[in-house]
């Protein structure tokens, strides 16, 4: 679970990153495909192609191409219709679709999971609870389109794990994940990004190098690696712990307004969640590789 903690420390800052540097500034597609193409560029020189079994290159590749190249493009999608509060609230289900994909991929219902995702869900609530607009429903599909793919590529990925090449290191496979999200990221930006809204300012080619480098590559790398090694309960809960560690960092850097009662309440009531699921966790498949 340290990765996942690593990580989610490591994502609270990207949110912040991209609302005051990127949002309303930089073509969204171009963002996009700045990321994954740095990311790409990471991982691409450690890729050995004949290391990794044909059948688990192509399910990477599959992975990544939902889990970030149309994830992406639904949630960058959604800011065109609605506010970031509302984005925000509308990611809290995530943990819920990750639960419900895992039993059904598994054939069974376990309804301690759903019990800890909903508590997670709840405690993320707690945080972000806002009004809503009026012209929401686009961007409520949307942010559920963004979801279920993050959810479908972290249950994929558990599921792929024991699959992939015995007794060849990790990083020197997981470029196929990116090599699976470039063309989506290309394709899209080719067909729909604004070329003249491009990055023009040191600090926007800098806040596009850490996401690319940072919070893209290393981040997805140590995600995944932590996806493989939780139950899928552990994992439900993990995905709202960016809530509450996003709007510290803005806080406390940004200094933007913040409840901190109700931030403190719902961090809370997540980490009960996680604390519930911990007595019901299932032991990863063995041979799962990390």
């Amino acid at each position: 679970m340290r990765y996942l903690v690593a990580v989610t420390v490591l994502w609270a800052f990207s949110f912040s990153l991209i609302g005051v540097y990127l949002a309303g500034q930089v073509d969204i597609y171009f963002a996009v495909l700045a990321r994954i193409t740095l990311a790409l560029a990471v991982f691409a020189p450690m890729l050995r192609p004949r290391a990794t079994p044909s059948r688990a290159a192509l399910g990477l590749m599959a992975i990544g191409a939902v889990q970030i190249g149309l994830m992406y493009l639904f949630f960058y999608q959604s800011f065109l219709f609605i506010s970031v509060p509302e984005v925000l609230l509308f990611s809290i289900v995530t943990p819920i679709y990750i639960t419900l994909l895992d039993d059904l991929l598994a054939g069974r219902f376990a309804p301690r999971y759903l019990l800890a995702a909903v508590l997670a869900v709840a405690g993320a609530g707690v945080i972000r609870y806002t009004q809503v607009g009026d012209q929401v429903w686009v961007g409520f599909a949307l942010m559920q389109g963004a979801n279920l793919c993050f959810a479908i590529g972290q249950v994929g990925y558990r599921r792929l794990a024991p699959s992939l090449a015995a007794g060849v290191p990790l990083h020197r496979q997981f470029g196929w994940f990116f090599v699976g999200a470039w063309p989506v990221a290309a394709l899209s930006f080719a067909v729909f990004g604004d070329r003249t809204a491009l990055a023009h300012t040191p600090v926007q080619w800098a806040v596009l190098a850490w996401l690319g480098i940072a919070a893209s590559g290393i981040g997805y790398y140590a995600w995944n690696r932590g996806v493989a090694r939780v139950d899928a309960g552990t994992l439900a809960v993990m995905n709202n712990a960016l809530i509450p560690a996003g709007l510290a960092v803005n806080l406390l850097i940004w200094n933007h307004d913040a409840d901190l009662p109700r931030l403190a309440a719902g961090a809370a009531i997540i980490g009960a969640a996680l604390a519930l699921n911990r007595p019901w966790a299932r032991p990863v498949v063995a041979g799962a590789r990390c």
